[in-house]
């Protein structure tokens, strides 16, 4: 992650001076320290303990400014083969993709280059295996559910029936052994996506109120290995003319497709598909202006590297932003630890500057998103990346993807098979949910500099802040209407398993502050699958209602004090903060 101490930031002051009388504090602090007597019952404080962090911001600029739709979210196209497609218009399930908008919601990844367009409304042929014993009665099921949700007008909702959803999680359990075969194996089938199919995902999309980006197949080929497009061309002229605002997007990882299908795709033959796609959009007079990104590269090591390069070279203008993706680790980790290791976090560091450079040297100033990233590849691991333990990798992908000006960064996934996702299968919202809500409705797009300083018994410059206290800061949410504009909102992540005190000094002094402190509910720890807010756990009200998220106020001048192992937001109120009032 970058260096707090390294960020641009003018020598106030104010700052100097308040710095000035906190150590003059602490030191008269630390002159009155006693060691408890051995047996005295007193609690000992640790040296990490003693730690005072001084925190200030530049309130003047934003060093970033991104998209509104910065934390977005993705659907895996393995969500028609293992049916859950045809419970997207579940109340509950819009209502909390409701809760994460204004976003994009990307229909893309490992299997966008396996789906085929066949415009037909119903083909229940295409809907995939399952138990005989109730398979006819679980087609009728849904074909009922079809016909009842044509006759509404505007959002189609519903309120499946227990047993319906039931024998869904039965069959997707079934499925998902088969995806995760093909996975594994690298050996992916076919999955069609009908006409039927989009209207579910446009109307899941609409009614949530996210902006659909949709993949087309980049393996169908020509004998002369030019992109086939017309079963693109078929699916674009339908949704035309169902008036359906759609980006698009070709192709997912087309660096790997040797090892998945064992067909290349080079730079230069990627970047004549863009621009055949483009001018394929230009000629249907609805997607005439439609947004295109791309290329959806992999994480950039050296083929990914090369084929972005040689893309940016002959098609860099030809895309509205550029995309690419990156993934923490495999789904082998075993245990807990695995999640909290500083130098696993600082690799996306290391990636976006990679990326950047290519993408500047080619094309300066053009938009980047993180199009697909996720706390593991390959669907992750049960009661890992599901759990409390992978908000810390989730929360800092979401700051130093900000910190460095990636426009958007893409959530792999919203709601899938896997453990991954940020929803489950009961439609209940795992850490990462709640998380990325409380983000959504405190932080802004406007991206604010830190600066902190370090006063330790024993120091050690830089070390405790750089490695595992890692803090971020941005303009509170101008949709959050309890919070006036000029509001700054810190989000904190503390990996330490001591607690840490942090002092607001500078422009941030004596003023009024609302703690929002993440901690894991239960006796799990770090395995929880629940998280409290201030103390409550945080449950849906019901299938429409949030909970409402109360903060704790803390009086003007208190320290922060964070728990170990803890995640913090702290919206620093009434500062009327230059950057943040436009």
């Amino acid at each position: 992650m970058p260096k707090p101490t390294t960020c641009p930031f003018p020598g106030s002051p104010l700052w100097l001076a308040s710095v000035a009388l906190m150590v003059q504090s602490v030191i008269s602090t630390s002159s009155t320290y006693r060691r408890p007597a051995p047996g005295g019952g007193g609690k000992r404080t640790g040296l990490m303990e003693r730690t005072l962090i001084l925190l200030d911001v530049n309130t003047r600029s934003p060093v970033q400014v991104l998209n509104d739709n910065f934390l977005s979210l993705q659907l895996d196209p393995s969500i028609i083969k293992d049916g859950w497609l045809d419970f997207l218009s579940s109340k509950r399930l819009v209502t909390l993709a409701r809760g994460l908008s204004p976003a994009y919601l990307r229909f893309g990844g490992k299997r966008t280059d396996f789906l085929h367009f066949h415009n037909l409304k119903n083909l229940a042929k295409f809907r995939g295996p399952g138990p005989d014993y109730y398979l006819k009665n679980y087609e009728d099921d849904i074909v009922r559910s079809d016909i009842a949700l044509d006759k509404q007008r505007g959002c189609k909702l519903a309120n499946h029936p227990v047993m319906m959803l039931d024998l869904q999680r039965e069959k997707a359990a079934q499925m998902q052994l088969v995806l995760l075969k093909e996975q594994v194996s690298n050996i992916y089938s076919n999955i069609t996506i009908t006409a039927r199919s989009l209207d579910k995902l446009y109307n899941f999309a609409e009614c949530a109120g996210l902006h659909l980006v949709l993949g087309f197949n980049a393996l169908q080929r020509n004998p002369d290995s030019s992109w086939n497009s017309s079963s693109a061309f078929s699916l674009l002229k339908y949704s035309a003319g169902k008036k359906y605002n759609i980006s698009w997007e070709l192709g997912n990882e087309p660096n790997g497709y040797r090892s998945m299908v064992g067909q290349t795709v080079n730079s230069t033959q990627l970047a004549k598909d863009y621009t055949m796609l483009r001018t394929l959009l230009q000629s249907v007079r609805y997607y005439s202006r439609a947004h295109l990104y791309g290329p959806n590269a992999g994480p950039p090591r050296k083929n990914a590297i090369l084929l972005l390069d040689g893309f940016m070279k002959n098609a860099g203008s030809v895309v509205d932003a550029v995309t690419w993706q990156h993934y923490y680790m495999d789904s082998r980790v075993t245990k807990v630890e695995d999640f909290l290791k500083t130098r696993l976090l600082d690799t996306l560091t290391e990636q976006i500057t990679k990326v950047l450079k290519v993408v500047n040297s080619h094309a300066p100033g053009k938009k980047v998103w993180l199009g697909g990233v996720g706390p593991a590849w390959a669907g992750g691991t049960s009661n890992l990346s599901d759990t409390y333990a992978a908000g810390f990798l989730w929360l800092n992908t979401l700051g130093v993807a900000a910190m460095h000006g990636i426009d958007v960064v893409l959530r792999h996934s919203f709601f899938d098979y896997g453990y991954t996702h940020l929803v489950d299968q009961h439609f209940n919202p795992l850490p990462d949910y709640w998380f990325s809500l409380v983000f959504k409705r405190l932080v802004g797009p406007r991206v604010l500099a830190v600066r902190v300083a370090g006063l330790q018994r024993k120091p050690q410059p830089g070390r405790v802040i750089r490695d595992k206290l890692r803090i971020y800061a941005h303009c509170t949410s101008f949709h959050n209407h309890n919070y006036v504009k000029g509001s700054i909102t810190i989000y904190i992540i503390n990996l330490h398993r001591s607690r840490k005190k942090i002092k607001l000094a500078g422009t941030l002094r004596n003023k009024t502050v609302h703690q929002y402190l993440l901690q894991p509910y239960g006796t799990d720890g770090l395995h929880a699958r629940s998280v409290q807010l201030n103390g409550e756990k945080l449950l849906m009200v019901d299938n429409e209602t949030f909970p409402e998220l109360k903060p704790q106020t803390l009086r003007a001048g208190r320290t922060i004090a964070m728990p170990p192992m803890t995640i913090g937001f702290y919206v620093i109120k009434n500062i009327n903060a230059y950057a943040c009032r436009r």
